[in-house]
């Protein structure tokens, strides 16, 4: 069973840098309105993640999202719509499954980041999708946090935790493959502590990651959802109605983050 999920409170990703041109401002954008109970949000979507864009335009334009619900909300996180299935949904009813049966190939930008009002695609988790491929409707609209000096370190030092859990892992794997290989056995009290060396080594080598100043700015001043940088892909923006933002964010919501009431929305371009 596919879940388009948008991981709260795990911080196990990594954030490298892929170095894409930024948009061409000089022409007129086009912009798009998502209509809801508690007000318009309007958008822009990126030319720096093109395949995204083109999509996103194609299933706005044969009406795909209207009346489909935000199923997703958590507070001082996001806010997550776009499964077909939303639409007259039974009350309680667990969503997040539908969607197209095809998916976006990642596209990540070194200036494009989780800042409030980005809009995002939700994906399967990395065990079964690997590439961090997009779903190829359902999406979620940051609403975050605003970060302190204390917070950023965190965010930091949990990535660096994880970058080097992975590589340790990557060594120990490298050695039970090669013991496999040549019909020995796996000592792992021998093969651990020398995959923990050379992944510290190997960290070392790459240095510490930080957060980059222009990213920190924006996270302890809009705020925002660090920890998913570039490991979901970022495609678009709210450009006005960063308040509806908060206002849906606040429902109640039941056990799996769903709204209690429906909260349905419409997507269609502003002529």
């Amino acid at each position: 069973m596919k879940r388009f999920l948008i991981i709260a409170l795990s911080f196990s990703v990594l954030l490298f840098s892929c170095t894409t041109k930024v948009e061409d401002k000089t022409q007129k954008e086009q912009l798009f309105k998502i209509h809801t109970e508690y007000g318009d949000m309007i958008f822009k979507l990126y030319d720096a993640t093109p395949k995204h864009k083109a999509n996103f335009e194609k299933l706005i334009d044969e009406g795909y999202f209207n009346d489909v619900l935000f199923h997703r909300v958590i507070n001082s996180f996001m806010i997550q719509g776009g499964d077909p299935n939303s639409r007259n949904a039974k009350p309680g009813q667990l969503l997040g499954d539908g969607g197209p049966d095809y998916t976006i190939p990642a596209e990540f930008v070194d200036t494009i980041f989780h800042k409030k009002g980005v809009i995002a695609a939700a994906r399967e988790g990395d065990d079964v999708n690997p590439n961090m491929e997009s779903s190829a409707s359902q999406f979620y609209i940051v609403q975050g946090y605003v970060f302190t000096d204390e917070d950023i370190e965190k965010v930091e030092d949990r990535i660096n935790a994880s970058r080097l859990n992975k590589l340790i892992t990557q060594y120990i794997d490298e050695a039970k493959n090669k013991a496999f290989e040549t019909g020995g056995s796996v000592n792992y009290e021998e093969i651990l502590p020398i995959a923990r060396e050379k992944a510290e080594n190997k960290f070392k080598e790459e240095g510490y990651f930080k957060i980059p100043d222009f990213k920190r700015k924006v996270y302890q001043t809009i705020g925002g959802t660090p920890h998913l940088d570039n490991a979901y892909t970022v495609f678009g923006e709210v450009i006005d109605g960063l308040d509806v933002i908060d206002k849906i964010a606040a429902v109640e919501t039941d056990e799996n983050d769903r709204p209690v009431r429906d909260l349905k929305m419409t997507i269609k371009r502003i002529k």
